[in-house]
């Protein structure tokens, strides 16, 4: 990867960004996966464990103080910004985790600390989008994206993996403080060193919302984004209490996300990648759904009564959270990179961003209101059926939006 003398090259860049979403990730996966375990474990409802969504509400809300981030970090007149903006938001995310530390496993605590470090990081991730797609040629998106999306998996595995076996065997305040250093320091290639803008210019665009939603594309690409979570991600937002229920302890719960997120996720990340980029995004989130509405309807069977070994349940658990899960999302990303206008890049990657946030957090709750009454099998099934029928809609929706060409010529 080249790029003009005196830019760091799009490895460089590639290798800075994914240090900031590792510890972002780290953050997610302490918050909505390691934390409902724990919850669960100490015997808490699923309906209580489904609040902890709420504080997935700033990542869903961010695009609405996106525009104010994006003029901040590239001011109309002056150097790009984004590395002072990363740099205060992790020391912030990471103050905010000593403190959950400092609370105790008390839920309602819990979710206005947690719901406060969200809110930073999710700053944060307004400018390190935002300078991934100003910095990052077209032909790297699929490879950008693939980093995105894998250290997203490196980061769950630290915060839903590495974070439970911490707090089984060291206790929970000695387990967040260890998350909040791991936090601080990945965050210091980007802000300290690549993240940096050298170039000093002006600039006449101003970023705006209004800018973003009057573009069809984007409109388009908002609907294909919500149905592909909702297919990927509902089914699978009480797998933890799920795995609970069926007998694993905290710890091989955290060895198995650990171990999935690491194999699996970076695994089905590169291998997205490379295919996004021959295949095209569209048909990439086609096997993407078509695997997942198998795996769904699998855990379906094995909540509803169906005798199934230690080994399958395990299989099929990490393949739908992680590997079949990046694979699909390194596609649904690249489509962010290409469809945000240079000019106000962290608006619009934002905007579908948030999409996804919202379409979590709302699932998330429902589903944990749900589960307590329907219970899993009917949660597992129903997902697996919102999969099968995105299929066909998602893929009408890029091809009007002309995303279902690779990223390389054939």
């Amino acid at each position: 990867m080249r790029a003009p003398v005196g830019a760091p090259s799009s490895a460089a860049i590639i290798m800075a960004i994914a240090g900031v979403y590792v510890g972002q990730s780290v953050i997610a996966g302490l918050t909505i996966i390691g934390l409902p375990a724990v919850l669960r474990d100490a015997g808490a409802s699923l309906e209580r464990i489904g609040l902890l969504y709420i504080t997935v509400l700033p990542w869903s809300l961010k695009f609405l103080w996106a525009p104010a981030v994006d003029r901040f970090r590239l001011p109309a007149v002056g150097g790009d910004r984004s590395n002072l903006v990363v740099l205060v938001g992790n020391a912030l995310c990471a103050l905010g985790l000593a403190i959950a530390g400092l609370l105790g496993e008390s839920l309602l605590s819990q979710v206005a600390c947690l719901s406060f470090v969200a809110f930073v990081a999710a700053t944060t991730d307004i400018a390190c989008d935002g300078y991934a797609v100003e910095h990052l040629p077209r032909r790297h998106h699929g490879w950008g994206n693939a980093a995105q999306v894998g250290s997203s998996y490196l980061g769950s595995a630290i915060g839903a993996g590495l974070f439970l076996v911490l707090v089984a065997q060291l206790g929970w305040r000695s387990a967040c403080f260890a998350m909040a250093a791991l936090v601080l320091v990945l965050g210091l290639p980007f802000s300290l060193g690549l993240g940096r803008g050298n170039a000093v210019g002006t600039r006449s665009h101003r970023p705006m919302l209004l800018a973003a939603f009057a573009r069809p594309e984007m409109r388009d690409a908002i609907v294909a984004t919500a149905l592909f979570v909702a297919a990927q991600k509902w089914g699978l937002a009480m797998l933890g209490p799920f795995l609970v229920d069926q007998g694993f302890s905290l710890s091989m719960i955290g060895v198995l996300n650990g171990a999935g997120s690491v194999v699996l996720g970076l695994s089905g990340a590169v291998s997205g990648g490379a295919c996004v980029r021959y295949l095209g995004p569209a048909k990439v989130l086609a096997i993407s759904l078509l695997a997942q509405a198998v795996l769904l309807a699998c855990l379906a069977a094995i909540a509803l009564g169906m005798d199934a070994p230690l080994q399958v349940i395990v299989s099929v658990a990490l393949m739908a959270s992680s590997g079949v899960m990046s694979f699909g999302f390194v596609a649904l990303y690249s489509q962010f990179m290409r469809l945000a206008d240079p000019r106000q890049a962290g608006v619009d990657f934002t905007i579908l961003q948030c999409t996804d946030g919202i379409v979590t957090m709302v699932g998330g709750v429902a589903v944990g209101w749900l589960a307590e009454r329907l219970g899993y099998g009917a949660i597992f099934g129903a997902a697996s059926g919102v999969a099968l029928a995105s299929i066909l809609i998602i893929f009408r929706l890029f091809g009007r939006i002309g995303m279902r060409e690779p990223l390389t010529p054939k």
